[in-house]
């Protein structure tokens, strides 16, 4: 895979700052903002939020084979290739997990570091393309659809297993591959809706004193 690029360093402190004039920092400010949301919310990130799920369910369904074909009287040819595809899941399942979690650490730092270059000076006019507004309702709707997704796999399973006709290895595996659907459908949603919100206060003009025109007449 190729290596990351690394992220931008935060703004500089008050006291070695060595912007010429104001026009340069905001030009600063604006390139390093675009370039964290557009690492945020891109369609390649996007992508790769979906392969992530996708490797999940994968190394989910390798286990969750086993899970669903134990039982009694299974012969040692059985065993045997029920454990190598459990051990296949886990070596998949394991690196996408920490993959997801470093994402999740990595989209954290990124969010800090859009607040203190954003904290630099308010250009609403200028900070209008943060919102990005077809990439955050496409994250919202993807993320929506897999929790919804999700949520309905584990409760259905859970509320129509009967002793019987539904083996406890087959409920396992519904619930397990239900609930990495509402996990990660979960982070996409809080994805966009807390980069939307942010991108809002940002470009919002605050709204002049109520007593300015009285003031002006005096």
């Amino acid at each position: 895979m190729p290596r990351r690029t690394p992220l931008p360093p935060p703004p500089p402190p008050v006291e070695i700052r060595t912007w010429p004039d104001r026009d340069a920092m905001l030009a600063d400010r604006a390139a390093v903002l675009h370039d964290l949301t557009r690492r945020t919310l891109g369609t390649p990130k996007l992508l790769l939020f979906l392969l992530a799920v996708a490797l999940l369910q994968l190394g989910w369904g390798c286990v969750g084979a086993g899970l669903v074909s134990m039982g009694p009287g299974v012969d040692p040819v059985s065993l045997v290739l029920l454990a190598v595809g459990g051990a296949i899941g886990i070596a998949i399942l394991v690196p996408t997990a920490l993959a997801v979690a470093f994402g999740v650490r990595r989209d954290r730092r990124m969010r800090e570091l859009l607040c203190q270059w954003a904290a630099l000076a308010r250009t609403p006019a200028r900070d209008a393309g943060l919102r990005r507004p077809v990439l955050s309702m496409a994250w919202l709707l993807v993320s929506f659809a897999l929790g919804a997704l999700g949520l309905w796999t584990s409760l259905a399973t859970s509320a129509t297993a009967r002793p019987g006709s539904t083996t406890y290895g087959e409920v396992a595996y519904l619930i397990g591959a239900g609930t990495i659907l509402w996990v990660m459908g979960l982070i996409g949603v809080v994805k966009a809706v807390s980069h939307y919100r942010w991108a809002i206060r940002l470009t919002v003009t605050s709204a002049p004193p109520a007593n300015t025109a009285a003031d002006a007449h005096r």
